[in-house]
């Protein structure tokens, strides 16, 4: 990314900040070209001050020089917060929308610009793990996607899609994906402590094996069903414990748990 690019981030709570952090961290920009937007003052003291960043609550007037803009706001302000900006980007400039359900066809008209990315990352990517999946529309050049595809990898992996749909798909497994993750690791922990563990040893547990698991899986590249199977003998302990699971119907509560969500962004797309 060239050093003279400026960045706008309008919205700078949990994901906006993780942007920042991440273009830092990865030297993709100094932070004298960055500038954040937040209502809160206190949040606009903090970025400040810990990243040396310009911030202000204008947002018209942090995009007006922008080279990229990066919308990380809440899909229920979207109708105060970007008719503001229509017409305000630079013609060159492209915008990076995180804003769940939303839609590349709003974006373009509340903005009246062509140059639009979609992606929905997710709140891994604070701590540069993220998986984030965009897509763009016609009018984005190479040129911006190459810089859409480096200011994504600061977080962590990306993966373009060129069908849309995707997107809200994406939202449900990835964007939503750490929620389900994050209950199943308090289950496990509430578990270890029913059964009698201390709490602090039952969520060292509990951690570290979701957490080698997983490293174990992306490592070996096999399929989850023969790892699985590798780890439970006949009759064994693994065994009663994954037919304790399977009989809670877990698979179809995941099932369910995604398609719920992923109705639920198509529905946000749709009120957009």
């Amino acid at each position: 990314m060239q050093h003279t690019r400026q960045i706008a981030v309008i919205g700078a709570g949990a994901m906006g900040g993780a942007f920042i952090a991440g273009l830092l961290a990865r030297e993709l920009v100094p932070a004298s070209h960055l500038i954040a937007t937040d209502v809160r003052p206190e949040r606009r003291a903090e970025l400040a001050a810990q990243h040396g960043i310009q911030t202000t609550d204008d947002n018209r007037a942090a995009v007006q020089a922008a080279d990229l803009v990066i919308l990380a706001i809440k899909p229920q302000i979207i109708g105060s917060v970007l008719p503001p900006l229509r017409g305000q980007l630079k013609s060159e400039a492209v915008c990076l929308s995180i804003i769940a359900g939303t839609r590349l066809q709003t974006l373009h008209a509340l903005l009246e610009h062509g140059s639009v990315v979609r992606c929905m990352p997710n709140t891994p990517a604070t701590v540069g793990a993220g998986m984030s999946v965009w897509t763009c529309a016609p009018a984005v050049t190479l040129e911006q996607r190459e810089l859409t595809r480096q200011v994504l990898q600061a977080l962590g992996q990306e993966a373009y899609v060129e069908n849309e749909g995707y997107l809200d798909m994406a939202t449900a497994v990835s964007g939503s994906g750490p929620a389900y993750v994050f209950l199943v690791l308090e289950a496990l922990i509430d578990a270890g402590v029913q059964i009698g563990l201390p709490r602090p040893l039952a969520e060292q547990l509990a951690q570290q094996t979701m957490y080698g698991a997983l490293v174990y899986a992306q490592t070996s590249r096999q399929h989850p069903a023969l790892l699985r199977n590798a780890v439970t003998s006949p009759g064994g302990t693994t065994a009663a414990g994954l037919y304790a699971l399977e009989r809670g119907a877990i698979r179809a509560a995941f099932t369910e748990c995604v398609r719920a969500a992923y109705q639920r962004s198509q529905e946000l797309g749709n009120q957009s």
